[in-house]
């Protein structure tokens, strides 16, 4: 009799497991006038508030591989909401017109940080997430953007950036960062000057920011993609080794900001 107690048991236990799952849900909010579509993602297994992760595109738009990082991040427990920086779910394959819509947010730099903020305050907002706790990454793109909304003084945790440009921050500026920040960069991505680097950390290193900078030897940029070399530009190129220290340094990252 009680072996049949213990299995009815684990048959429960697997039902219920079975049925917890990551979800997903579409969240429109805007921008001005401009409609956003952004994504959340979480397990309902979880119960209660948990951490919350704000997750920014490449420059192609909020597409799947963005996606798929949110509902990475919330088999790990915590809530995930995909920004969508260009309104309207606009995603691009050509380069050129990734190229256009990125700089266009660039071009006025408050309009860009008052996007993320705006994601960002979506994200607090839900009934999942502890608004309290919170951190922030980018690819690319979403990289910088993140940088820029440390900039503002945002009340972040963590910011993990994974081969971005590397905009630098004003003394001012750098002053106001309150979130340990890792930059995860690839040793040889052409894309980034070094110059670039060199004001950025040198910046950071100024205002005693708490900040990680780590250059993946042989990595290029868009090295945690796994499909970047389908455009066909030998700067663009996946490398597993390094897609998988770094997102191991952002678990690391994560448990050690957020409670």
């Amino acid at each position: 009799m009680r072996c049949s107690y213990l299995w009815i048991a684990a048959v429960l236990s697997f039902s219920t497991l079975a049925q917890a799952a990551v979800q997903t849900k579409v969240i429109k909010y805007k921008h001005g006038t401009q409609e956003c579509i952004g994504m959340l993602a979480w397990d309902d297994a979880v119960e209660g508030k948990r951490p919350g992760v704000l997750v920014v595109h490449e420059w192609w738009g909020l597409n799947e591989y963005a996606k798929n990082r949110a509902k990475k991040l919330a088999e790990l427990g915590y809530v995930a909401f995909c920004a969508d920086m260009y309104g309207d779910g606009k995603v691009v394959e050509h380069p050129k017109d990734a190229g256009e819509m990125a700089g266009k947010v660039r071009m006025n730099v408050d309009d860009w940080r008052k996007r993320a903020q705006e994601a960002l305050a979506v994200l607090k907002e839900q009934p999942q997430c502890d608004a309290d706790q919170i951190a922030a990454i980018g690819y690319c793109f979403g990289g910088s953007t993140c940088l820029q909304l440390a900039y503002t003084g945002a009340d972040l945790k963590a910011v993990a950036t994974f081969h971005a440009a590397l905009p630098a921050a004003t003394a001012d500026e750098a002053k106001q960062i309150k979130p340990r920040i890792v930059i995860c960069h690839g040793a040889d991505d052409k894309f980034i000057p070094d110059e670039a680097i060199k004001s950025f950390r040198g910046a950071l290193d100024t205002a005693k920011t708490d900040y990680e900078f780590i250059a993946y030897p042989g990595a290029v940029h868009s090295f945690t993609v796994p499909d970047a070399e389908k455009h066909g530009n030998p700067g663009l190129k996946y490398q597993k080794a390094a897609d998988e220290a770094s997102w191991q340094k952002l678990q690391e990252l994560l448990a050690e900001t957020l409670k």
